[in-house]
């Protein structure tokens, strides 16, 4: 089995999903390819037009979108995948409730205007950061600045909603400044309507080794933020005083 995200979690690097299928294929014909393509969405990337075999979804976020339901989703164009992946389910008893599911239908009618709102507040965020005294670099697939901007012009419809950063100055620093926003909240999660920002290293990454971490860039400073639906400006404001109490 091959497993990748496309756009990755939370340094926010890209895949080309092109070249790894048409490698494996080359290589390991029967490997099975599996994307985790819950930052982007169908709306914004469809895995299976690129020929992948499973494409996993963490209902939770942004399919559902409104911070309420826990639950995955496991899509494939092989009805022979399909069918040993309902007798697991079966077997192991993994069946969301009708409301659950109910719940995320609701989320689902609106998944197309909520991420268009998500992806162009997170531009104007990542913008506002990208030139901010107290912000060392920005990651955002659609600053021009991103090493792989192109990359991300060719396969994505929009840009997403996450946007990561690295703040100037200490791990102690970077942890006064989650401490004092007030309109985006501290939590693991994302994709939801409001805004959530989160330290990886001691949160969702904390359990990697040191060796782990510094090989794919998560520092004491990196901070990952799923940008909501807030105004733009009010959340660009939430961070810049935030980062001001920081830095005194």
């Amino acid at each position: 089995m091959v497993w990748f995200e496309v756009v990755t979690n939370p340094t926010l690097k890209m895949t080309d999903i092109e070249a790894v299928v048409a490698l494996v294929r080359k290589k390991v014909p029967d490997a099975l390819i599996c994307v985790d393509n819950t930052f982007l969405t169908p709306y914004l990337h469809k895995p299976l037009d690129y020929g992948v075999d499973i494409v996993m979804h963490s209902i939770t976020k942004y399919m559902n979108g409104h911070s309420d339901v826990l639950m995955g989703s496991l899509a494939t164009n092989d009805e022979k995948i399909a069918e040993q992946i309902k007798f697991f389910q079966m077997a192991l008893g993994a069946v969301p409730s009708p409301f659950d599911c109910y719940m995320v239908q609701r989320g689902l009618k609106t998944l197309a205007i909520r991420l268009r709102e998500h992806c162009s507040n997170a531009k104007v965020v990542a913008e506002y950061l990208e030139g901010h005294p107290m912000i060392d670099k920005v990651l955002y697939p659609g600053l021009a600045s991103y090493s792989q901007h192109g990359l991300a012009n060719r396969l994505l419809k929009e840009y997403g909603g996450m946007v990561s950063f690295y703040v100037k100055g200490s791990g102690e620093q970077t942890r006064r400044f989650l401490k004092n926003l007030k309109i985006i909240s501290l939590g693991f999660s994302l994709g939801g309507y409001e805004s959530l920002a989160e330290l990886p290293i001691t949160m969702t990454h904390s359990q990697l080794s040191d060796e782990a971490k510094d090989a794919i860039g998560v520092t004491n400073t990196l901070v990952r933020l799923s940008v909501g639906l807030e105004n733009p400006t009010d959340l660009s404001k939430d961070l810049d005083r935030a980062l001001r109490a920081a830095m005194v």
